[in-house]
Parts: structure tokens; C-alpha cells; sequence
């Protein structure tokens, strides 16, 4: 059980007391991670975070491992299957650039739990798709559970330290990305045969269980968008509206605020190299299933039960990535992370290439999880370096930089749709992957050192040292 320690929280807070060590001086943000604990705010916050994201990216890629099955049902070609895939990440573009602004304005709580909700909709209504273009419209629909991403980042960018955001930021994101692999075991592996089985007294059982299966998952994800809106808090002083009514809190312009991240180069060098990672991680996430399918001949359940082991990684391989870039940071502020950021993008690139000539499935396996591990880590390690490129428009940046995956992972899946050799498309992708890796050595932030040349200034080295402490109660703390 964890112990519970009082901390007085600054003049403005609703809190009487925090049960995390926190800096006042930035906000009353929290300087660890306890994982154990769920008390509001910060933590409530972080665990609100994973498990909104993680449904969100269950019900996102639920029809995933069920495309076998679609594609025999409707009689749709390879190409409409990938139209359908490209379809699925393109909507969440556009929710990402969106949801940012919103976010510095509005506060990640709300528009979470809005867009569980809305989402929820398209995916109980799966089963009434009879074409390739109702597919491509329920996709779609389905693709703004995805924007939700942003929500994640910037709802524990608000609740803890720049120091430890790496590690924060990559936890919450690692295990909602998780859903990923989950959806692929329990939709492909679990529930579809179960609903087969009910369905057993019917015509086509097969066509039957995938058209009824993602109610299941639906209903899940309307409840808990719901409940997270009314057990959680926008920041660790309480919520956006209140503190602007209070007058603790100025109101911002989502318009000025995404001006503001989007006409910083390092956000757009973010943008391609989270592009090289997390959408390579959306396209393994519809292409694996259905390539082991094909290429070794395994059967709907296995293939499914196979492709969940690339998002299980997640289970530990983005707060990895994470966790790493805080360490450098310690000992090299952002050269460290720009360290992490370079190594583990490269190593990704040169897996992709290993992976498409495995010579059996054994081998395919073992490599897809060391692949998954780096592709994973690379997340962890950009959304380490993004609290830092602007602080105040931390959201439309953070929507900016998540926009990026999504963009790489409809260029993916144009090259996988396009090509009728897949060793083409793998080629494209590690090749592309590689590159990214070499940008870090244009990043370069104020006051901090980049990759090559420059150093972190006096201010930043001071704020670093003194951040990292433990802060000790202050007992004459307003409260």
C-alpha cells in the first residue's frame, strides 16, 4: 500500500492536501511517479490518462483482426482493405491538429471522455457495413477515437514536471497503446470465436459474430468516457473552469496557440520523427494480422493472437524509451534525450529490414518483438523531448507531433497498398525510418544543447538540479 503523504498545495488549489511530492513553483505539478496510488489529482489524472487512451485505441483498431474475415464476407480486394486501413488513421489527422488547440484551452478531461463517447457510436454500428465504402465510412468515424492521444500527452504534461514528463508522458501513452495489441487477442482471438460459436445455429456464424462482436467494446468505451469526466481533474489546482471563473487562471486562444507551436521547426522535426515511429506502429497494427495470414498460411485467431504481441510490447517498451531519455536528461540535459531519440529510431529502421527477410515464422516472431520494443521506445523518447519545445502551447504541439504518426502511417500504408511486392514497402518504410533518425541533429531548442553543438544555459542546468529534488512539505503552505 502506498503512503500516504500530506503536502500542502499553493495558493489557488481546491486540494487541502497532495499525495505526491510537487513543485510550486510550476504549478503545483508533481516531481514523481507513484504508481500505486490513485489519489486526485495527479495520479487520478495519469491513470484516467492510460486506461481512457488504451480503450480509445481498443475500439480504434477493433475491426483490425476481423478484416480477414470482412474482406471474405463483402468480397473486397486487397487494395479496398488497405483504402479502409489508410481511411481508419487519416480521420485522426485532422482530430489531432484540433484536438491541441483544444486542449490549452478546454483541459484533456472533457474532450476525452466527449470523444469516447462519440466514438463509441461508429464502432456499435460495424455491423451494418455491407460495401467497401460504408467500410471506408465507418473507419473513418471510428478514426477520431485516435485524436484522443492527444489528450493523453497533455493531460500528464499538466500534472507533472518537464523532468519526469518523459517518463509520465511515455507510461500513459505506452500502456494506451497497448489497446493496440489487447484489441488484437481479445477481438481476433477471444470474442470472435466466442460469437461464432453463439451464432453456430446460423447460415454464415462467421458473418454473423464479426457484424455483432464491437458492441462489446463500444458500450465499454460511452461508459468509461462518462465516468472519467466526473472522477478526474483538468490540472493539479482542479479544473479549467473554475480556475478561470476564480480568475487564477487566464483564458486562452486555441488559435494563438496552435500559430504559436506550429511555426516552431522543432515541432515539425518531431512531427516526422514521431511519423517514423508511431506510424509505423499503426501500420504493423493493420498489416500483421493479415500478413501472417498470407505470407505463412495462419488461420484468423492465430494470426490475430500473433499480431498482439507487437502492441503488447507497449506493456513496458514506450515507458522504456522514456524513462531512458529522463536519465540522459540528468546527465546530459537535452543532448541526452536527442542521445535516445537518434539511437533508438535507427535501430528501428535497421529491425524493419531484418524483419521482411525473415526466412519462417519462428523468426518473423522474434524479430517483430525486438522491432516492436525500439519502434516503442522511439514514441517514449519524442514525447520526452516535446514538454520542452514550448511549455505554454504544450497541447497544439503535443497535437502537432501525434498528427505526424498518423501522417506516417497513411504514407506506409499508400506503400503497402501500392506495391505488390511487400519487400518494396518494407524497404521504403526502413529507409525512411533511418533518416528520420539523422534530424535530431536540427533540433535545437532555447537554452537548451542540441544534438552536436551548443549547451543547456545556467538557468536551465540550475532549474534541472533543483527540479530533481524532492521538494520538503512546506507545513505554512496556503491551503
Amino acid at each position: 500500500m502506498t503512503e500516504v503523504m500530506k503536502k500542502k498545495p499553493s495558493e489557488g488549489s481546491k486540494w487541502s492536501e497532495y499525495h505526491v511530492a510537487f513543485d510550486p513553483n510550476d504549478d503545483d505539478k508533481a516531481t514523481e511517479i507513484k504508481l500505486c496510488n490513485f489519489a486526485r489529482p495527479h495520479m487520478r489524472a495519469f491513470h484516467c490518462s492510460w486506461l481512457g487512451f488504451f480503450i480509445a485505441f481498443f475500439i480504434w483498431f477493433s475491426i483490425a483482426p476481423l478484416l480477414p474475415e470482412i474482406k471474405k464476407s463483402l468480397q473486397l480486394e486487397k487494395q479496398q482493405i488497405w483504402t479502409s486501413n489508410i481511411l481508419a488513421v487519416t480521420a485522426t489527422i485532422f482530430c489531432r491538429f484540433l484536438f491541441g488547440p483544444l486542449c490549452d484551452k478546454l483541459g484533456g478531461r472533457l474532450l476525452m471522455g466527449i470523444v469516447l463517447m462519440a466514438a463509441s457510436i461508429p464502432t456499435a454500428l460495424t455491423g451494418v457495413v455491407r460495401n467497401a465504402g460504408e467500410l471506408y465510412a465507418i473507419r473513418s468515424f471510428i478514426g477520431i477515437a485516435g485524436g484522443t492521444f492527444v489528450m493523453c500527452q497533455y493531460w500528464t504534461s499538466r500534472m507533472f514536471t518537464k523532468e519526469v514528463a518523459g517518463t509520465a508522458n511515455s507510461l500513459v501513452g505506452g500502456w494506451g497503446n497497448l489497446g493496440g495489441g489487447v484489441t488484437q487477442i481479445v477481438m481476433g482471438s477471444a470474442l470472435f470465436p466466442l460469437f461464432k460459436t453463439i451464432f453456430a445455429d446460423k447460415e454464415n456464424p462467421a458473418s454473423a459474430a464479426w457484424r455483432t462482436v464491437c458492441i462489446v467494446p463500444a458500450v465499454v468505451a460511452f461508459v468509461w468516457g462518462f465516468i472519467l469526466m466526473k472522477i478526474s481533474d483538468d490540472c493539479p489546482k482542479g479544473n479549467y473552469s473554475k480556475l478561470k471563473k476564480s480568475g487564477d487562471m487566464p483564458d486562452v486562444s486555441a488559435s494563438a496557440s496552435f500559430r504559436s507551436g506550429a511555426m516552431n521547426l522543432n515541432t515539425w522535426i518531431l512531427f516526422l520523427q514521431y511519423g517514423c515511429c508511431f506510424g509505423v506502429e499503426l501500420t504493423m497494427n493493420n498489416l500483421a494480422a493479415s500478413y501472417f495470414s498470407e505470407k505463412y498460411g495462419a488461420k484468423t485467431e492465430v494470426a490475430a493472437a500473433i499480431a498482439s504481441i507487437f502492441g503488447w510490447m507497449n506493456l513496458f517498451a514506450r515507458g522504456l524509451g522514456g524513462f531512458s531519455s529522463d536519465k540522459m536528461n540528468e546527465k546530459l540535459g537535452m543532448r541526452g534525450r536527442l542521445i535516445v531519440q537518434s539511437v533508438t529510431l535507427t535501430a528501428e529502421g535497421v529491425l524493419v529490414f531484418v524483419f521482411a527477410n525473415a526466412p519462417s515464422l519462428a523468426v518473423s516472431v522474434t524479430v517483430m518483438v525486438f522491432f516492436s520494443v525500439f519502434v516503442q521506445a522511439a514514441e517514449g523518447s519524442t514525447y520526452g523531448i516535446v514538454p520542452y519545445v514550448n511549455p505554454p502551447v504544450t497541447g497544439s504541439i503535443a497535437g502537432i507531433v501525434g498528427a505526424g504518426g498518423n501522417v506516417g502511417a497513411v504514407c506506409f500504408g499508400l506503400g503497402f497498398r501500392q506495391f505488390e511486392d511487400e519487400m518494396k514497402a518494407f524497404t521504403l518504410m526502413g529507409s525512411c525510418i533511418i533518416v528520420s533518425g539523422l534530424l535530431s541533429l536540427f533540433v535545437c531548442i532555447k537554452g537548451h544543447s542540441g544534438l552536436v553543438f551548443g549547451q543547456d544555459s545556467d538557468e536551465v542546468k540550475k532549474s534541472r538540479e533543483t527540479t530533481l529534488q524532492v521538494p520538503v512539505p512546506d507545513e505554512e503552505a496556503n491551503n
